[in-house]
Parts: structure tokens; C-alpha cells; sequence
């Protein structure tokens, strides 16, 4: 059960940003933040306002019942009233619990996206490259933009790695659970015996960071510079114009050679140490909460296989949560991706409420 009285500081707070919001007296900036929370708690405030009066509402048909005097078919329609009112405030309870839980502060941030080929060769390139097509048409459905930073190409036409940024209304929040090992089973165009082969491709999601939200100190930075090497045509071969980072404290190095301007590699270099230094952190803090509780979802474990993609029989599993749907055409067109991300969304937000009690 939810405390009456933090249910009472969320209606309260509602109010006063109410009223605040229509003084006129606070500047845009202070106006936009806040409007955004009103808006927030706006969606849950009737929720809240029943939860409140369920007790007294309760207590009124209760005693509708305990009066001898009541005639039948007002006893009834009390009894009936009663447990409506009772399947109401679990759903209201349910849903304040939902919204009351901790937020992740990273869920409305931009996502930096890495996918890489593993085993299976240039199979698994293949896959890798229909993974990050995927994406690219999910975005395109949300109206989401990707940029992108790094590419490697393999011989058959795939993709080695690949690494973008995907930018719009809450991306993290929707992508978040893409981490971890995909794995394709189907038989390649260059199988002749018309053998089915199993290759995988791993997916990493990153908040995307800004400087305001983690500050690299350049002292504990190292800056290599080297010439390109690879495809590259004019001077791309030709000047050191390619950067590898390395945070000193921590180990992690980030090498960038896709432009010519040594000053754009580096600032595509530092976007993506900045989301792998969060990354890292925000993993630590959530150990150290955990402990040894170890939620199967959302840990964004890369060693984790989490979906499998099976061509021969048209489905696409979800390891996580049990869900198979035999759509596999239409999931990687984007079609039904939400489906999947939705129920993980839930179950999730089910571990979390389980958690907390």
C-alpha cells in the first residue's frame, strides 16, 4: 500500500505548479521545466484524487451493508458498487506505483548505437548490417534522425561495425533493451547444400552524453594521431588525420578515421568515450545497488544472447521474456517492433514493483 501522505504531496505538487504556471511571473526557461513535470503528474492526477477518497468512499457503502435497516436492493447494488470500487483502486494503486517508481534520468536522452559482427563470419556481417537496417527504418517510423559516426564494411557487403546516433523523443527509453547478443539462424547465399547456419551480431545502446552531463577532465586523456588506413581516395590516406583517445584512468580507448578533419574525428571520438564513460558509471552505481539482485532485463549485459531471428520458420524470439511472434519479415521492416519492446517494457516495470515490495 501507498503511503496516503505521498500521495497527498503528488496532489499538492500538482496544484502548485498549477498555480505557478499561470502567475506569469517565472521566465521561459524555469517555465519549460516546469511545465514539463505538470504535464507529467497531469496524466496520473485523477488517479492520485481516487486513490485519496477510496477510504471514505469504502466506508460510505460499508455501512450502506452493516444497516439492518437498508432494504435489499440497496444492499446490492452497494455490494456491487464496493467491488468495482475495490478492482478500480488496484488498478489506481498499480498505476501511482508505476509512476512513483525511480526514474532513469537517461531514458529521454539520444542514443549511441554500436553494432558489431560476431561468429559466423561474413554471415554474421550480413546480419549485422540487416540489424542496423532495422533501426534505421524503426527510426524512420518515430521520425527519429541517425547519424552516422563510424562504419566498417566487410568483403560480402556487410557490416563489421557500425556505430551511429539516433536522436529524437525519448530514444534511450525505447532502445535500452537492444543490448546484448542477436543471433540469426537461415541458410546463406553461400551455402549450396541448403544448410541452416547460426551467426550472431552484438548490439550496444548508449545514452547519449553531454559535456554539462559528464566532464572529462583533459589531463586524463591521451590524443594519438595516425594516418587512415583502409578505402579512403585523396587525402585521406595521405595526412594523420585519424585520432585514437584513450581515458588514462580508466583504459578505455576510441579510435575514429572516418573523416578527413582530424578535429571532426576527434569530436565524434569524444561523443562516443563520453557514452561509454556513463555507460560505466551508471553500471557501477546500479551494482552497488543491486548487489546480488540481478534483473534479466534491461541489464544490458553484451554478452547476453537476448533475441533470436530464425529465417526457416519466419519467427523472431525474445529470450527474455519468452515471446515468440511469427512476424520475422515484419519485425525487421520495423512493423512490429514495438510489440517487443513494449512487452519488455512491462515486464520490466513488473520486476521493478516486485522489487520494491
Amino acid at each position: 500500500m501507498i503511503p496516503l501522505k505521498t500521495i497527498e504531496d503528488l496532489i499538492g505538487k500538482h496544484a502548485l505548479l498549477e498555480k505557478e504556471l499561470s502567475s506569469g511571473s517565472i521566465d521561459k526557461k524555469t517555465f519549460a521545466e516546469k511545465s514539463k513535470e505538470y504535464s507529467d503528474i497531469n496524466e496520473i492526477i485523477i488517479n492520485a484524487k481516487k486513490y485519496i477518497s477510496y477510504e471514505n468512499n469504502k466506508l460510505e457503502l460499508k455501512k450502506i451493508l452493516d444497516d439492518t435497516s437498508s432494504d435489499e436492493e440497496l444492499r446490492k447494488m452497494a455490494e456491487n458498487e464496493l467491488n468495482e470500487l475495490d478492482i478500480e483502486n488496484e488498478k489506481n494503486e498499480k498505476k501511482l506505483k508505476l509512476f512513483l517508481l525511480p526514474k532513469d534520468e537517461a531514458d529521454k536522452k539520444n542514443a549511441i548505437i554500436e553494432i558489431r559482427a560476431g561468429t559466423g563470419g561474413l554471415e554474421a556481417s550480413l546480419f549485422a548490417a540487416d540489424l542496423f537496417k532495422m533501426y534505421e527504418k524503426v527510426s524512420h517510423k518515430k521520425k527519429w534522425s541517425v547519424e552516422l559516426i563510424s562504419i566498417s564494411r566487410s568483403e560480402a557487403g556487410g557490416l563489421k561495425e557500425v556505430i551511429a546516433s539516433i536522436k529524437g523523443n525519448n530514444i534511450y527509453s525505447t532502445l535500452k533493451y537492444e543490448s546484448g547478443v542477436h543471433r540469426v539462424q537461415r541458410v546463406p547465399d553461400t551455402e549450396t547444400q541448403g544448410r541452416v547456419h547460426t551467426s550472431a551480431a552484438t548490439v550496444a545502446v548508449l545514452p547519449e552524453v553531454e559535456e554539462v552531463d559528464l566532464k572529462i577532465n583533459e589531463s586524463d586523456l591521451r590524443v594519438d594521431v595516425f594516418r587512415a588506413g583502409g578505402p579512403g581516395g585523396q587525402s585521406v590516406n595521405t595526412t594523420d588525420s585519424a585520432v585514437r583517445i584513450t581515458h588514462i584512468p580508466t583504459g578505455l580507448s576510441v579510435s575514429q578515421q572516418d573523416e578527413k578533419s582530424q578535429h571532426k574525428n576527434k569530436a565524434k571520438g569524444m561523443k562516443i568515450l563520453r557514452a561509454r564513460l556513463y555507460e560505466l558509471e551508471r553500471t557501477r552505481i546500479d551494482q552497488e545497488r543491486s548487489q546480488d539482485r540481478k534483473s534479466k532485463i534491461g541489464t544490458g549485459d553484451r554478452s547476453e544472447r537476448i533475441r533470436t531471428y530464425n529465417f526457416p520458420q519466419g519467427r523472431v524470439t525474445d529470450h527474455r521474456i519468452n515471446l515468440t511472434l511469427h512476424k520475422l519479415e515484419e519485425f525487421l521492416e520495423g512493423e512490429v517492433f514495438d510489440e517487443v519492446i513494449e512487452s519488455l517494457t512491462l515486464q520490466a516495470q513488473e520486476e521493478s514493483l516486485s522489487n520494491l515490495s
